[in-house]
């Protein structure tokens, strides 16, 4: 059987084309080792009984000459976007059972290309949190370290990647829920500009915040993957054809917020990224320091604004129409037992949280004052880039963490303090690996860019890897 360790979807395509591979041979080189490891990690929920059919269709489309870059090439699927006939859970007990009626955008774009939607991986209950420990069917474990993290909320889909279960996987991005766990996996992860990828058929966490994108074992990859799900659809009015505002910096000027950089960071982690900015510079980058005072106040208008439109969009899980269904005494007893009983105390809390900012009385201290202060840091990032070509921090303040040790909401939450003014602003950004800890853990180094800049994003990578 085929060893899949050091196969990219770049080398596996080139294979395929040239007969020395079948969708066949790789698809059941994943399945192996998903059937030896996921026992043990938990990183899919359900490993979708047609991925062999899936498989060989592939393969009758590759020798038709009919053949993509994905064509063939196993992929796997965060819970929170539907495919038609699968389960779609988010992993949450209120959706256990229920199941997708429509392909959502991306999905339809990967089986237009011919990819293998090998299964479904696990998650934070409905995209919250930042280290799949809110999953309600149990945590993913780090490939790397079993006894440590994965990262989240899409932990589930960077593990499958690092443990070689795919050869890619589809996210989602909040507030870091791609990058961070694709910095604790060891992979590359990348959310896209805000509207350059549908949001159709995804289970919306927060509307104006969400975001699908890649992650990979290589920037390259993750490419060949965002350049199939990105484009204009009709049934997402927030979405645009990328190519027609496409960006790309001239130059090759980092900037380093310092004054971001000062508390909450592991020692290793800011050592490692001073090293990267050494390596960068070797790669003909300029580092340029920059002042952004109004990065610090990312954090606290995302877990404004976040959970405000988390309370909105699960409101129509009621337990009424479909999911999960208590019966009470009356409709509103019902109601009650079944959100009680179908969400787990992080989603309830983030929902009680978001009810309360919106409410009379402190809509205005609260969500609109954070709604005035994103347009601060939007306004800062367009001037920052005018004089610097991306904004560079690390992707997340620690390697990945053993299970329990942040039992605190508030320190699993500043878990994404680098990663939220991204979606803040709506910029593309884009975590790759840059080494690894004194105990093998591995690290990344995020990089922003302004809006559409996405494929500039995806070079960075290679330039880091060619330096190391």
């Amino acid at each position: 059987m085929i060893d899949i360790k050091n196969l990219t979807i770049e080398k596996a395509n080139e294979m395929m084309r040239s007969g020395g591979l079948t969708s066949i041979e790789l698809t059941s080189a994943c399945l192996k080792n998903i059937e030896e490891k996921n026992k043990e990690l938990n990183i899919f929920l359900e490993v979708f009984d047609d991925a062999l059919e899936q498989a060989k269709n592939a393969d009758a489309m590759m020798k038709a000459g009919k053949g993509t870059k994905l064509t063939g090439i196993p992929i796997a699927i965060k819970d929170n976007m539907l495919i038609m006939g699968k389960k779609t859970s988010s992993a949450s007990k209120i959706l256990e059972n229920y199941t997708a009626t429509y392909d959502a955008f991306v999905i339809k774009k990967l089986k237009e290309a011919g990819a293998v939607l090998i299964g479904r991986t696990n998650m934070d209950e409905f995209a919250m949190g930042s280290s799949t420990e809110n999953s309600a069917y149990g945590p993913v474990k780090n490939p790397i370290d079993p006894s440590r993290i994965s990262g989240g909320s899409s932990g589930g889909s960077a593990a499958a990647v690092a443990a070689n279960m795919a050869l890619g996987a589809l996210g989602s991005d909040t507030g870091g829920s791609i990058r961070q766990p694709a910095s604790l996996c060891g992979v590359v992860g990348m959310k896209p500009t805000y509207s350059a990828v549908s949001r159709f058929g995804i289970m919306a966490l927060a509307s104006s915040l969400d975001q699908v994108g890649p992650l990979a074992k290589t920037s390259e990859d993750a490419k060949i993957i965002f350049d199939c799900i990105s484009g204009k659809d009709v049934m997402d009015s927030t979405s645009v054809n990328f190519l027609d505002f496409k960006v790309v910096p001239n130059k090759k000027i980092i900037g380093v917020p310092r004054d971001f950089l000062k508390e909450g960071i592991d020692s290793e982690v800011l050592q490692n990224f001073e090293e990267s900015l050494k390596k960068f510079k070797k790669a003909g980058y300029q580092i340029k320091d920059i002042n952004m005072p109004h990065l610090q106040y990312s954090l606290p208008v995302y877990y404004i604004i976040m959970p405000a439109e988390v309370s909105t969009n699960l409101a129509r899980l009621d337990g009424m129409r479909y999911g999960l269904r208590k019966e009470g005494n009356n409709v509103f007893d019902s109601f009650k037992k079944s959100r009680s009983a179908g969400f787990g105390p992080e989603t309830r809390r983030r929902m009680i949280l978001g009810a309360y900012v919106l409410s009379h009385g402190y809509y205005d201290a609260y969500y609109n004052k954070a709604w005035k202060l994103r347009h601060v840091i939007e306004n800062e990032f367009k001037k920052t880039f005018e004089d610097v070509d991306f904004v560079v921090t690390p992707t997340a303040p620690t390697p990945a963490f053993k299970f329990g040790d942040k039992k605190d909401p508030l320190a699993m939450y500043l878990c994404d303090i680098f990663t939220t003014p991204a979606n803040i602003a709506g910029l593309p950004a884009i975590s790759i690996p840059s080494g690894f800890s004194s105990s093998g853990l591995p690290f990344g180094i995020q990089f922003n860019g302004p809006l559409f800049s996405d494929e500039s994003l995806f070079a960075i990578e290679k330039d880091l890897r060619d330096n190391i």
